[in-house]
């Protein structure tokens, strides 16, 4: 995915009110939306580079928001937004190994009346849900892992996806690590430990999991390679 205008690069002062960043540029400070409303854990110190994009749309009052924040020499992609996109990005051009050659992609499906899931696939006569989730959290350098906080909407999408394995659906669960040079991805089961309790459990009764990393920087983020997933 390409960014549609060139970002602007500052130093993050302050996140705040889930939704605000306060940003140093140049010749002013701006404050800009933070399209994540996760806790960020490890990304928010005073002084990171941050990268801004820039909008002209007179119905929105702020003109900038936050699409990467720079940590620890890592450039990792913060908007929530993007993952999506980035995904079905990967999807259409086959850089998912396990889901190429789809025959048809639907984004944003219901399975039941409590829940959508990011995509349906469709390839001959199997049909597969797939849930993304956005990767944003690491602690050591090549380590990435999610939650960053405690999701119980994360461990009502593991249990749902086994409810789909049951009506003979495929069913995949695609962890999105924007976050540059990580090897590894792992679930943070102190952080969320039902979190950890419900993969385990999906895992068992046939859920697919994925990681995969994405190649990030002030131009595009798109799907990179596949991380190895460290069970503990």
């Amino acid at each position: 995915m390409e960014f549609t205008k060139s970002l602007v690069k500052g130093k993050l002062i302050r996140r705040y009110k889930r939704f605000f960043t306060d940003v140093k540029l140049q010749k002013e400070t701006v404050t800009a939306h933070c399209p994540n409303t996760g806790s960020m854990k490890g990304l928010l110190e005073e002084g990171n580079d941050v990268y801004l994009l820039p909008n002209n749309d007179p119905k929105r009052k702020l003109k900038y928001g936050l699409e990467i924040i720079k940590s620890r020499k890592n450039l990792v992609g913060v908007n929530t937004h993007m993952a999506n996109k980035i995904a079905k990005h990967g999807l259409e051009n086959n850089l998912i190994n396990e889901l190429k050659n789809i025959d048809l992609i639907k984004s944003e499906v219901f399975f039941n009346k409590e829940t959508r899931f990011d995509f349906l696939l469709e390839k001959g006569d199997q049909k597969s849900f797939v849930e993304v989730k956005n990767v944003t959290l690491f602690r050591n350098m090549d380590t990435s892992e999610f939650p960053d906080a405690v999701t119980s909407r994360g461990s009502k999408h593991l249990l749902t996806l086994i409810d789909a394995i049951k009506k003979g659906y495929k069913t995949y669960l695609l962890f999105l690590v924007q976050i540059q040079n990580m090897k590894y991805f792992k679930i943070a089961k102190d952080i969320d430990e039902q979190y950890y309790k419900n993969y385990i459990l999906a895992k068992k009764a046939g859920v697919n999991f994925l990681a995969y990393s994405c190649d990030i920087s002030s131009k595009k983020i798109f799907i990179d390679k596949k991380l190895k997933i460290i069970d503990e």
